[in-house]
C-alpha cells in the first residue's frame, strides 16, 4: 500500500501552479460539504447519537487517514467532523433545501476545480488515480501545516519526488 508520501507526491505532481492550489482551498471543502450534504439522510439513532452514511462514509476515510499518518489522520477527523455537523443541520431542513445545498455546493465547488487545472494545464490526479478524490482534502491539510512550519521533513521528500516542468520554480509545494 502507498505511503503518505507516496499519495502526497502523486498528487502534488498535478498541483504545481498557484492558482490551481488557490483554487482547490475553495473548491475541495465545498465538495466535501457537498457530498457529506447528499450522504447526511436518512438519520439513524444508534445509541442515541445520530448515525448517516455520512458518518460511515467519514469514519471510512478517517480509518484511512489514520492508517496513512496519526497526526494528520486526527486533523481529518476533527476536520469531517465539522463537515458532517453541517450536513447534519443542512439535511435537517426541508427537501428542496438539502438538496439544493448539496447539489449546489457540489457543481460549484467542481466548476471551480476543473478552473485550477485549466491554470495548471493538467487533468486532476483523480483520473489517474481515484484515490485522489480522498488525497485532495488532505493535501489541504498538508499545505497548512507545511505554511506552519510543521512536516518540513515530509515537505522536503514530497519536492525531492515531484517532477517539475521545466519552467516551474522549486518550492512549488510550499
Amino acid at each position: 500500500m502507498k505511503t503518505l508520501t507516496d499519495h502526497l507526491s502523486h498528487y502534488a505532481a498535478y498541483h504545481l501552479d498557484a492558482r490551481n492550489v488557490a483554487t482547490h482551498v475553495v473548491g475541495v471543502p465545498m465538495i466535501m460539504l457537498a457530498v457529506a450534504t447528499l450522504l447526511a439522510r436518512p438519520v439513524w439513532l444508534v445509541g442515541g447519537l445520530p448515525v448517516s452514511p455520512a458518518v460511515l462514509v467519514s469514519l471510512a476515510c478517517v480509518l484511512f487517514y489514520l492508517r496513512l499518518d496519526l497526526r494528520f489522520g486526527a486533523v481529518m477527523a476533527v476536520w469531517l467532523a465539522a463537515f458532517v455537523t453541517l450536513a447534519h443541520g443542512l439535511a435537517a431542513q426541508t427537501s428542496t433545501l438539502w438538496l439544493t445545498a448539496g447539489i449546489g455546493l457540489f457543481v460549484v465547488g467542481w466548476a471551480i476545480q476543473f478552473l485550477g487545472h485549466h491554470f495548471e494545464g493538467r487533468k486532476p490526479a483523480f483520473v489517474d488515480d481515484i484515490v485522489g478524490l480522498l488525497i485532495g482534502p488532505l493535501f489541504l491539510a498538508v499545505k497548512l501545516a507545511f505554511a506552519l512550519g510543521w512536516r518540513l521533513d515530509l515537505k522536503a521528500d514530497i519536492e525531492r519526488r515531484v517532477v517539475r516542468p521545466r519552467a516551474q520554480a522549486p518550492g512549488a509545494m510550499a
